[in-house]
């Protein structure tokens, strides 16, 4: 033990050593450090890299509750865009499937869904993608290091790996691009213990069976969606309102299809509290907020869609953000704004992980106004693929008029 502590010791003192030296020389080890293997940090990076940047990106992903983990890639690739997608390309051929006799196609027997197929086949194509990044980040001249990184100092990044094992890297400009993860409600009984979030869904071996999803989120009526798809009795539980900060208009059309495609929705109702049963079926205890009456059913598995929590706490951020000045960021760092920014900046933002910018009067290219929502997003920009509410439009600015297709 005592030379485990004098090991400790000197690995301090090496440490201290090697800022202070480095503070002295101006050399660093690094141009960049990305913390952040997300979308948003590997663009960077990659990005960084081409201009003849060295760079390296700090990646590592912690356990869900459930335990779930996954490689390089972020929330897009691993549970967010990318195997999302997949399932509802799952339940759209299910769909076409039984409306196929209609159109002459011969199939003998019943139609049936094999969740455990599916998702070895997701999980597979997921795990591709992974090692694709890894490849690109080698071909990029990127280092990539499975560690937790946190910030020491404006010019120093500390890597946690996975067996505990230190290091520190010095760098000219750190970018923090964690993005975040989904939340628990934490005043209701049982919700982590038996409740699953997106982070555990798309990694499922078997089928998650009769699912209440919390939430009405774009990331709940999309789990929802493909649930229902694959032919699971799917319920949505709104408190309030279904897309929140979206037109409101458009979200009544895609909560009335969803109705009329099979998923069911408990509207204006507050889960009271989640209890596992001996049959292992989860017994769900509601109360409607309209007439104050509580409720309770059965189901095989409870999804929490309930927003999530950004990640750069306590990773050293609260010191960065105090290189902030007025509507610009230094270039010694870049941290989470202290405003959930639901817009697109200078491209589309995939699912949560994004590198922050701290205000748009800070962008100076393209003009950017944001009107209220159910208005139109004008970008000064010509022929321009822009993301709006979820919804991709071209706009074509002409002299006189805007022309919407």
């Amino acid at each position: 033990m005592a030379v485990l502590c004098r090991g400790r010791h000197r690995w301090k003192n090496i440490s201290s050593l090697r800022v202070w030296t480095r503070s002295l020389t101006g050399q660093y080890d690094y141009d960049l450090v990305v913390i952040g293997g997300g979308s948003g940090g590997l663009a960077c990076s990659k990005e960084a890299a081409g201009l003849g940047l060295k760079v390296a990106v700090l990646d590592y992903v912690e356990p869900s509750v459930r335990g779930t983990k996954w490689g390089l890639g972020g929330t897009c690739v691993n549970v967010g865009c990318i195997p999302k997608k997949l399932m509802h390309q799952a339940a759209l051929l299910g769909t076409a499937v039984k409306h196929a006799r209609k159109y002459g196609w011969q199939i003998s027997g019943p139609v049936y869904h094999d969740w455990a197929t599916m998702a070895e086949a997701v999980q597979n194509h997921v795990k591709s993608l992974n090692w694709g990044h890894r490849v690109q980040l080698q071909d990029k001249k990127v280092t990539y290091l499975n560690m937790k990184g946190s910030l020491v100092d404006e010019h120093t990044v500390k890597g946690l790996t996975k067996a505990g094992k230190e290091t520190v890297l010095t760098a000219k400009n750190i970018v923090i691009a964690t993005g975040g993860r989904p939340k628990y409600p934490t005043n209701i009984p049982g919700a982590m213990e038996h409740g699953l979030t997106s982070d555990d869904i798309f990694w499922l071996k078997k089928s998650p069976g009769k699912t209440l999803v919390v939430g009405a989120s774009y990331v709940a009526l999309e789990c929802a969606g493909f649930l229902t798809g694959v032919g699971l009795d799917t319920t949505v539980m709104v408190r309030s309102i279904a897309l929140r900060g979206f037109d409101q208009q458009m979200a009544g059309l895609v909560t009335d299809y969803m109705e009329a495609y099979g998923t069911k929705f408990a509207w204006k109702c507050v889960p009271k509290r989640l209890d596992k049963l001996s049959s292992g079926a989860l017994r769900v205890t509601w109360t409607d907020t309209q007439t104050g009456n509580e409720h309770e059913d059965t189901y095989d598995s409870v999804l929490w869609a309930v927003g999530c929590e950004e990640l750069c706490r306590g990773r050293g951020s609260e010191w960065s953000m105090l290189h902030h000045h007025g509507d610009s960021v230094s270039t010694a760092s870049v941290s989470c704004p202290p405003r959930k920014c639901q817009k697109s900046h200078l491209g589309v933002s995939c699912g949560v992980n994004r590198i922050p910018v701290p205000s748009c009067s800070s962008v100076s290219s393209p003009l950017e106004l944001f009107l209220p929502a159910g208005h139109m997003l004008l970008l000064l920009f010509s022929n321009l693929r822009v993301l709006y509410n979820d919804l991709t439009f071209i706009f074509i600015l002409r002299p006189t008029s805007v022309q919407v297709f």
